[in-house]
Order: structure tokens, then sequence, then C-alpha cells
């Protein structure tokens, strides 16, 4: 996670913020072998190809990232007059900011009407809980990045995934489509909070639109 200076933190908070909401258009290339880490930007989030549309009973419905965030959430909302030009990171104002940011995120609203509801998502793999080579639980995020070379983004752009079976093959950061049956359940763990999950889902590696 970020250990850099207040100021940093700060910044890297917003950027993640922005990067969510970039989430519904942005396209990631994913090139190289199955499974290997995206080639893309760093900032790049992961993409739905199309919009997401109902499905027939027993399938999956394919989602983006911005379906799991309330229409009406704006994370910067309460931050957008802090005045960043007089801060610096011995500034007691800087770190009740990150404070109060950090606290935001990590408490984001999660969208109620995707409670219960069987989908499809691509999405970057940050382990948690891995042995011999086999993953039993991992974040999905949208961007690359998020949780390891960054802070953690909003908890409503975190899922929790908890596979079928420990699933080998993926390294952290690798791209991947996960199904399942989404809840709206707010978790906490080392690398991030978590306001969704996903339970005995399936997961196989991303390929993009050709």
């Amino acid at each position: 996670m970020n250990t850099g200076s207040v100021l940093k933190r700060v910044a890297s908070l917003i950027v993640a913020a922005g990067l969510c909401a970039l989430g519904a258009t942005a396209e990631a290339q994913v090139a190289g072998a199955p499974n290997s880490a995206a080639t893309t930007s760093p900032s790049a989030p992961l993409a739905a190809s199309g919009a997401a549309k109902p499905v027939a009973p027993g399938s999956y419905r394919e989602i983006k990232w911005e379906d799991l965030v309330p229409k009406d959430w704006d994370p910067m909302k309460q931050f957008r007059q802090a005045n960043f030009s007089i801060m610096n990171d011995s500034d007691p104002r800087a770190t009740e900011l990150l404070k109060r940011m950090r606290e935001t995120w990590d408490n984001a609203p999660t969208n109620n009407e995707m409670d219960g509801v069987a989908v499809r998502i691509p999405g970057y793999l940050v382990p948690l809980d891995e042995a011999k080579g086999a993953l039993k639980e991992f974040l999905l995020v949208p961007y690359f990045g998020a949780c390891i070379h960054t802070p953690p983004p909003p908890a409503n752009q975190i899922i929790l995934v908890q596979p079928q079976k420990p699933t080998k093959g993926f390294r952290s950061m690798d791209t991947v489509w996960v199904s399942g049956t989404l809840k709206t359940l707010h978790s906490d763990s080392y690398m991030g909070a978590s306001g969704y999950r996903l339970e005995s889902a399936l997961v196989e590696a991303y390929v993009g639109k050709k």
C-alpha cells in the first residue's frame, strides 16, 4: 500500500476517485500470454464490453464498475473546498483531511439494487489468502495497481471474491473475469475495505474485445 507523504496519499485518493468514475468508458487492452499481468497503463480501469443488460435465469449479467456506485454518491463532495496549496505534510489539516477521505472511501455506500444479482465483471486481482499457489480469497479492483501501488479505491469499487474452489494460475494484478451472485456485504482486510462479496465465484482469465 502507498506509504508516501500525507499530501501524496491525499492526491492518490483523489486520483482513485476519478479513475472509478472513468470505469464505464475506459477499455483495457490485455496483451501477452493468458493470465499474465495487464500491459495497460497503471491508471487504466478495466471495463466490461457493452452495456449491462438483463439475462435469462441461470446466467450472468455482465456489469460495469459504475453499476456498483449509487448514482447520487459523489466521493469528492465534502472535499472540494479544501485548499491543498496552503498545506504541507506537517500541517495537521492535511493529516485530518487524509483521515476523513480514507474514512469516506472505506465506508462508501453500495448500490442495493445489485444485492443478490448474478453478475459477471472484469477486474484486477489482489491476493488475500493463498496456499501452495492456489488462491482461496482475493480482492477484485477496477484498475491496475489499486491496493498495492496506490491506496485502495472506495469500498464500493472493491469486491471480495471467494472462488468455488482454490484457484491456480493467477498472480497479483492479473486480469480476470469473475462470475457469481453479488452481495452487498462490507468486509475489512489488510489490503482494503470491500463493499461487495462474491462467494463460490467462477474465475476466468480476462479476454478483451478483438
